[in-house]
């Protein structure tokens, strides 16, 4: 792989040498600076004296995060290419795939510069108006359009078996469904939190929920998730006007000139699951933003964040309504169907929420909403995040969104 490897100084001949690139941008005038800050690849962003830009994405055979260490298929970069190119058929909030270079794998993506990272704005303190919501509205298409209910049964079959990834499963089974409950040497917090941690890590019901999610996600497979859906994987552009905006019509809101733009990006986790999961990540992610909010004192503004999980939920069900009527086999599914699924989905998504707050918070891939407070702030949301993880497990069949709305102020606004 190393002669292969892109480099800066190697991807304007790389570019060169791709049809469906070269005509894009002009090798020749091609400014590559390495952005990757993630876990797992090579980032490059690509632009040439007339301003026309793209990204490219390398696989790499290891986590980037720990090294050659840990050692990972490149095939990840198919699946996340396929899993791109399905969910752009359903959805327009996605990063769009131009190209794809299977034998080296590298996919050209569209460029967002003109975006920003959603947790950046988070932790920042920008507004957040609707993105929540558009994101609801996102896996609600997916979760449809990837389904039998979309699809087909046979068609729906076909497509699950192709999309199996199974090396990138096993990192979410050990690092989000596994590890923070069992404990590992690749947890850890700081030692003020510490306390906390070894209170929760000796309650069995949080134990025994946290297993029950874990056996969710081994064998439910409902439709093609994201399989990473925090507010690190989007980019958002403009906004709806702080808390509440205005939506465009069918309920998204508008992309064009001053409008909101949300994309979703990296889904190479994906891989058929609960729908429940995308829903799960994205609330824990909003809930870490609002804990963090709470812990710097701006209280108006957590409140604002942690009332974002019903409001999404209220859209993302609106959105399975409203494609309801689209279904394949309808004599097959009545109405009755999809009254009795959604309240699953629910519970799956509260307790997929609670297992990325606590691993979050405790395992090996932290998020900089908490990871960037002082020690003092740091207690205060850490807390919150753990307390609001057994809430949101343990709790999942019966919790309301008023109920969790009132635990988040008690555990972070006290």
């Amino acid at each position: 792989m190393s002669a292969q490897m892109l480099t800066e100084a190697t991807v304007p001949d790389y570019v060169a040498g791709r049809p469906a690139l070269d005509g894009l941008v002009d090798p020749g005038t091609l400014a590559v600076s390495e952005v990757g800050d993630g876990n797992l690849n090579l980032v490059f962003r690509c632009a040439d004296a007339a301003g026309r830009r793209l990204v490219l994405k390398q696989a790499l055979p290891y986590v980037r995060l720990v090294g050659p260490a840990w050692p990972m298929t490149e095939l990840r970069a198919t699946r996340e290419a396929n899993a791109i190119r399905a969910h752009s058929a359903v959805s327009d909030d996605v990063c769009r795939l131009i190209d794809f270079d299977e034998p080296r794998h590298v996919l050209a993506l569209e460029d967002l510069s003109d975006h920003e990272v959603f947790r950046t704005r988070l932790n920042a303190g920008g507004p957040h108006g609707q993105v929540a919501e558009r994101l609801a509205e996102y896996v609600a298409e997916v979760a449809f359009g990837t389904s039998f209910l979309g699809l087909g049964e046979e068609e729906f079959r076909r497509c699950a078996a192709s999309a199996a990834n199974p090396e990138l499963c096993a990192i979410t089974e050990d690092l989000v469904l596994t590890e923070p409950y069992l404990g590992a040497e690749r947890n850890s917090v700081r030692p003020a939190l510490e306390p906390v941690l070894a209170w929760l890590q000796v309650d069995g019901a949080w134990l025994a929920a946290a297993m029950a999610m874990k056996h969710r996600f081994l064998t439910a497979g409902e439709a093609l998730l994201h399989g990473d859906l925090h507010t690190g994987s989007v980019f958002v552009r403009g906004d709806c006007g702080g808390r509440g905006g205005g939506v465009g019509p069918g309920g998204g809101a508008g992309s064009g000139a001053g409008g909101l733009s949300v994309k979703a990006f990296d889904s190479e986790f994906a891989c058929y699951g609960p729908v429940g999961f995308d829903l799960g990540l994205l609330w824990a992610n909003m809930l870490f933003a609002g804990t963090r909010a709470a812990a710097l004192g701006e209280l108006d503004r957590a409140r604002s964040l942690f009332g974002t999980v019903e409001s999404s939920w209220r859209r993302f069900v609106a959105r399975m309504w409203q494609r309801w009527p689209d279904r394949r086999s309808p004599a097959k599914y009545p109405d009755s169907y999809l009254a009795g699924w959604l309240p699953e989905i629910l519970r799956d998504a509260f307790g997929f929420a609670g297992c990325e707050a606590a691993r979050r918070t405790i395992g090996l891939a932290k998020v900089s909403d908490l990871e960037t407070l002082d020690d003092d702030a740091y207690l205060v949301a850490g807390t919150a995040m753990l307390r609001l993880s057994r809430t949101l497990l343990v709790d999942r069949h019966t919790l309301a969104f008023d109920s969790l709305v009132r635990n988040c102020r008690a555990v972070s606004l006290g």
